[in-house]
């Protein structure tokens, strides 16, 4: 069965402390994800996907295609209103 998008806002959250996450597409396999975070706190764009990679683990090998995310800090998220 392919995850929905709530499968994958569930990985997220179950694997790293978030304030906000959405994440869109229901094709299976495309998604699109906004997740804030204070562990993103310091660090660089690579270093937040590979937080959000971690807390997804195998699923992005077997299960998740593709996923396209914005990561941002509390701070960054609330500047942007």
């Amino acid at each position: 069965m392919l995850p929905t998008s709530e499968d994958i806002r569930s990985y997220i959250a179950a694997g790293l402390p978030c304030e906000h996450i959405v994440v869109n597409g229901d094709d299976g396999t495309h998604f699109d994800a906004l997740i804030v975070s204070a562990a993103f706190e310091g660090k660089r764009p690579i270093a937040r996907h590979q937080l959000v990679y971690a807390a997804l683990g195998d699923r992005m090998k077997q299960e998740i295609h593709a996923l396209s995310m914005r990561t941002l800090t509390p701070a960054e998220f609330k500047a942007q209103g």
